[in-house]
């Protein structure tokens, strides 16, 4: 069995072999263990709630998990969409500090105002255009590079989560949240209606043997009669 030490430094060695160089994507992990640990819990507090009915958990516990998906999916969707367009524009030279331009400049990847394009040539800041694919990368470029692109990573990240945090996951959550309330509501009430009409009751403002007549046509069964 290893031991604790060793289960931290693997944990550790871990972490900085899949994030080290991306925090960018770490902080969009993190983001959805932390959403997936919140609806966790508050699918326990709907199951284990002693003051919800067995017939609203039913209809509840689904929605909740539904409503997991959702906060889930939109949360991860436009925080990582985000991080990758930062990413994006980074590596196509669209975003860089002025020690990269100078690099880019000396080599002939920046188009000048005024200067025309060379048919065939990507320059900085084209959509195709990959600084990561410069012969010179790993010798004058990714030392000066990498911080930066983690940097707008970061930023794009943070971005996308305070976007998606407190704009578009409530207002997604809050309409399918209305969207199923009402089914649930619905299914509720149809199942009380149903309940309801399969007890006979005896109504006041009638005599016990016209109640009786009542009760053999809806109890009777072929020729049977009560």
């Amino acid at each position: 069995m290893l031991s604790p030490s060793k289960m931290w430094n693997g944990f550790k060695s871990y972490i900085y072999k899949n994030y080290g160089e991306n925090p960018g994507s770490m902080l969009v992990h993190t983001g959805v263990i932390g959403w997936i640990l919140s609806a966790a819990a508050q699918i326990y507090a709907v199951a284990f709630n002693d003051k919800i009915s067995k017939e609203q958990k039913v209809f509840l516990i689904p929605q909740e998990i539904g409503d997991a998906v959702v906060n889930i999916a939109s949360f991860y969707t436009l925080t990582s969409g985000i991080k990758y367009i930062g990413s994006k524009l980074a590596k196509t030279a669209k975003l860089r500090t002025s020690a990269i331009t100078d690099i880019l400049k000396k080599d002939g990847h920046i188009l000048e105002k005024g200067q025309k394009r060379v048919d065939g040539k990507v320059y900085a800041g084209d959509w195709n255009f990959n600084i990561t694919n410069l012969d010179n990368y790993g010798t004058d470029i990714a030392s000066k590079f990498k911080p930066f692109k983690n940097g707008v990573e970061v930023i794009a990240g943070l971005t996308g989560s305070i976007l998606s945090s407190n704009l578009v996951t409530p207002l997604v959550r809050n309409q399918y949240a209305a969207k199923k309330q009402k089914e649930v509501l619905a299914n509720i009430d149809k199942n009380k209606t149903t309940d309801e009409s399969s007890k006979l009751k005896y109504p006041s403002d009638i005599s016990m043997n016209a109640y009786m007549k009542l009760a053999s046509v809806k109890f009777s069964s072929g020729s049977l009669k009560i």
